[in-house]
């Protein structure tokens, strides 16, 4: 099975086509931009493009090079990701059993190329995927006149114990390609970069897509309903990896939908009856894997954001639309105004912290409870939204 087709981002194709062309093309580039807006798959049709063999104002699409990297078989195009760490594994081995996990998820991939990105294992770039990066590098290519790396979310390498050594070991390959080498990083989290890595590439923004870009995608790709496209759509804030999060699976609502459902609990359970009530919701979470906590607390702030919008009258900026019942009625009694719900935040991000620490994850969403509550007191209770 093949990629699904590229949407969006017109305009930075043409400016890549036509570098290519010129012979202008850095060889190494970093693609920025909100999660999940397509950053890879805009690498994948550009290293199809720089392998194809018939290359106009994008891969033709038809030639046996076009065909082997639309479909992930291309010898000299190599697709790197954050992973999950191989247990009791190191040295060598551990950079053979990393790559063993990368050809096993490309597999799957081309199983299944339109399912959602999440995920709730704790993944990372490590010095084993860049050794096995360096060592394909100074191989000479099989058929194109180079070779292409691809590496998605680069920032994967900074939060890893070994991050250091990971970062700086991809410093002389980037500054200095061996041959004929491209290498094409992408990250959604930018500042998160040692400032050695966006120095010795060349930077290029990727905006959000439009609601209607993403609902097409939805009902093209994905076979949603037009109603469930469009509120997916909705929800996704320009990113299609967002929006597949949230369409159902199986009969049961989708991750993202799951932990947006989560994260209104949270913020609801602020006016609990009573103080425990905070302490009886933590109880449901693991006693470990505060990592996996991270995309929630990114929900949480969003309700948050929601509802500083509701209670400043800018409800035309709310995200979680179909939720505007449930955000009045947590707004109003309260007499709320957008600086308590300003003070939240920092609280939020507290958490984080802790969490990326891997602090027990009860106590964790214990304690957030606990001081939203405190910022937040008047708030009402409310249902979670349906």
């Amino acid at each position: 099975m093949s990629l699904h087709a590229l949407r969006g981002h017109e305009g930075a194709r043409a400016a890549l086509a036509r570098a290519y062309a010129r012979g202008v093309l850095p060889s190494a580039l970093l693609f920025h931009g909100p999660r999940g807006v397509g950053k890879q798959r805009l690498a994948l049709w550009l290293a199809q493009l720089l392998v194809c063999e018939l290359p106009g104002e994008g891969p033709c699409g038809s030639c046996p090079a076009c065909k082997m990297a639309a479909s992930l078989e291309h010898p000299d195009v190599h697709w790197y990701f954050p992973l999950p760490r191989p247990k009791s594994v190191a040295g060598d081995r551990l950079v053979d059993a990393l790559e063993e996990a990368r050809l096993e998820e490309l597999a799957a991939i081309r199983e299944q190329p339109r399912r959602a990105s999440h995920t709730d294992e704790v993944r990372g770039l490590y010095v084993g995927t860049v050794r096995s990066i360096r060592q394909k590098a100074y191989k000479r290519p099989v058929m194109a006149p180079g070779q292409v790396f691809i590496i998605g979310d680069a920032d994967a390498l900074v939060p890893q114990e070994a991050s250091p050594e990971a970062a700086n070991a991809l410093l002389k390959v980037l500054e200095e390609p061996p041959g004929n080498c491209r290498f094409i990083l992408t990250t959604s989290e930018a500042g998160h970069l040692p400032p050695t890595i966006p120095s010795r590439t060349v930077p290029l923004h990727l905006a959000p897509l439009s609601e209607p870009e993403v609902a097409a995608f939805l009902r093209d790709e994905a076979g949603a309903g037009a109603k469930e496209a469009d509120w997916a759509a909705g929800l996704s804030q320009g990113s299609i990896g967002r929006a597949l999060g949230f369409l159902p699976e199986g009969g049961e609502p989708g991750p993202l939908e799951k932990l947006r459902r989560q994260a209104f609990e949270i913020v609801a359970a602020t006016d609990g009856p009573r103080a425990s009530t905070g302490h009886v919701l933590a109880l449901g979470f693991p006693p470990a894997g505060a990592r996996t906590l991270v995309e929630l607390f990114g929900f949480v702030e969003e309700w948050l954001r929601d509802l500083a919008a509701i209670a400043s009258g800018a409800r035309e900026t709310v995200i979680h639309r179909d939720a505007l019942a449930e955000l009045d009625r947590l707004a109003a009694k309260g007499d709320l105004v957008p600086y308590r719900v300003a003070t939240a935040f920092s609280q939020v991000e507290r958490a984080r912290e802790l969490a990326v620490a891997n602090v027990n994850p009860q106590l964790v969403v214990g304690s957030l409870v606990r001081e939203l509550r405190h910022s937040l007191a008047q708030l009402p209770s409310a249902e979670v939204p349906a």
